[in-house]
């Protein structure tokens, strides 16, 4: 059983993490088919990295931060106030070089920022936990802290472009296999200006599409065109990269196959028994 609170904590028990792990090895493998090997990134990320993208223009309401105590000041409330205490005041707060990410892929540019890859391009997977400040949290299907597996395409405009049409096929067949209705609806993305000439080009080619099993977005297929190329003066042979990336969050996959199967047990054994 889940146990979740109005803060967005939630707790897997041992089906539910069977299910997890399942499917997230279903999500390993069609990595391991596409040739992108697994890394494993720290759960910071340098506030400067995200600033780079353009992270707390677009996405202020969901920044969270990592920051140090100073213990003198933390030392005097303590001695003040109501033990426990519930909340940590701003003023005993250090300013912070630190944030806890809200994607997982974000490590990825990063790690490969200044360097020049083959013409042919690279892929790569990571799970990572991510963290969204959100105005409401509900059980699994929205968490304050949850696992994203990505598989992210790195290289030429047209391999980046044929890496969704390639995730956007194999998650509606493993869908079929497991009795999933699913939806595939177009997204918006907001590193986009709206009046730019790429969010004109958005409308012809969506550049985020979300895969929607009983009214929750269970996954995601992401084309960012050349953007974090250009930020990370990443290359793919002579030209900016283009980056695209299939994402799971893990813990709707739990629920909604927990939904769909009856209980998680039932759920895991369904998932560990495709081939």
């Amino acid at each position: 059983m889940t146990t979740a609170t109005d803060n967005g904590l939630g707790v897997l028990d041992g089906s539910q993490l069977r299910v997890l792990r399942a499917i997230d090895a279903v999500f390993r493998r069609l990595a391991e088919g596409w040739d992108a090997p697994e890394f494993r990134f720290p759960f910071l990320m340098r506030c400067k990295d995200l600033d780079t993208f353009d992270y707390y223009d677009n996405f202020p309401h969901l920044g969270l931060a990592a920051t140090r105590l100073d213990p003198q000041r933390l030392g005097g409330l303590l001695t003040e106030a109501e033990r426990p205490v519930e909340r940590i005041p701003a003023e005993v707060m250090e300013p912070t070089a630190f944030a806890l990410p809200s994607a997982a892929c974000y490590s990825i540019y990063v790690d490969l920022a200044g360097s020049t890859l083959p013409a042919e391009g690279t892929m790569r997977t990571t799970v990572g936990t991510c963290f969204r400040n959100e105005t409401h949290y509900e059980g699994l299907q929205r968490l304050l802290g949850f696992s994203m597996r990505e598989i992210v395409c790195v290289a030429p405009e047209n391999v980046a472009k044929n890496h969704l049409l390639r995730a956007k096929d194999a998650v509606t067949a493993l869908c079929a296999e497991l009795g999933l209705d699913v939806r595939l609806e177009a997204a918006t993305d907001p590193f986009f200006d709206k009046n730019s000439g790429k969010a004109k080009m958005q409308r012809l080619f969506p550049v985020k599409e979300e895969f929607v099993v009983g009214g929750l977005a269970i996954g995601s297929v992401n084309y960012h065109r050349n953007f974090f190329g250009e930020r990370c003066g990443i290359l793919a042979g002579e030209d900016t990269a283009h980056t695209s990336c299939l994402a799971f969050g893990l813990e709707r996959w739990v629920h909604t196959l927990t939904e769909r199967f009856g209980s998680a047990d039932a759920a895991a054994s369904a998932v560990e028994s495709l081939s």
